[in-house]
């Protein structure tokens, strides 16, 4: 079913592109993307040497899109795994278990939920220096809420089920059941959930460069918009070509989640 999904394959697509030119377009086009190198605000396709023109201080945009997109992704990858660890850790123990100890972990899932995100994450980063392991942790911190959620719905559903009970009454510790038995097949809504929150990763990194909080040593699609706002009147392709180069990772992510989502369905399997 997923093979058949042509907007699900078409994301795959769009995403491998993007990652093969973070990883290997430097070699083809290579710079340093802090270094001025042309006039200021020099348009997309004027100068040979500067497809998408210069920023504001004259800086190659894409070089600073080839370079950035390497630690972007790497935050949205590392924030979406810690997440996933978190969510999926609280919400076993919370569904297996029940009584106080489910009470327990809900309530601290909630305090972290009513938590404005983006604010707590500010002040994450805030108080330690921001580097990207400091917003990958920040982004990881506070998005794991839903992901515990989900894992306590698909943990209680699951573990009242004949095939868990006959696990038990052969001996199997409460360890092995639940990761051996239930998680595996409570995987197939967590893998959905775990490539969205890549997307949202990725958004809050580009969200925290954008305010001045991300690393400012470390080149990024988010500092790059960033660095050239306040000039977007005077010039637009500083702020445009790394924005849909987020626009394209998150849009193709999204697609790849709703393919599995259906792939996974079984009720649209039988179709």
């Amino acid at each position: 079913m997923f093979r058949r999904n042509i907007p699900a394959l078409f994301g795959v697509a769009v995403l491998a592109s993007i990652i093969l030119l973070t990883l290997y377009g430097t070699f083809f086009y290579g710079g340093d993307p802090f270094e001025v190198v042309w006039a200021p605000h020099e348009r997309p396709g004027v100068e040979a040497g500067f497809p998408l023109g210069t920023d504001y201080l004259g800086r190659n945009i894409l070089a600073g899109i080839l370079t950035g997109g390497g630690p972007t992704l790497a935050v949205g990858a590392a924030a979406a795994l810690l997440t996933m660890v978190i969510g999926i850790s609280l919400g076993a123990l919370a569904g297996y278990y029940g009584g106080w100890v489910d009470n327990l972990l809900m309530r601290i899932t909630e305090f972290f939920q009513v938590l404005p995100a983006l604010l707590f994450a500010m002040v994450l980063v805030t108080l330690f220096s921001p580097s990207l392991v400091t917003i990958a942790v920040a982004i990881g911190v506070v998005s794991w809420p839903q992901t515990a959620r989900l894992t306590r719905a698909e943990f209680l559903k699951i573990k009242e089920l004949e095939y868990v009970t006959a696990a038990r009454a052969i001996g199997a510790k409460n360890g092995r059941i639940m990761w051996r038995v239930i998680l595996p097949n409570a995987a197939p809504p967590l893998i959905v959930s775990a490539t969205l929150t890549i997307g949202v990763a990725i958004l809050f990194e580009a969200g925290l460069s954008f305010l001045g909080l991300g690393d400012p040593n470390v080149m990024s699609w988010g500092l790059m918009i960033g660095a050239n706002r306040d000039y977007i009147l005077d010039a637009w392709w500083p702020v445009t070509f790394p924005g849909l180069a987020i626009f394209l990772t998150v849009f193709s992510v999204s697609l790849i989640g709703d393919g599995l989502n259906d792939a996974f369905n079984p009720k649209l399997r039988e179709r």
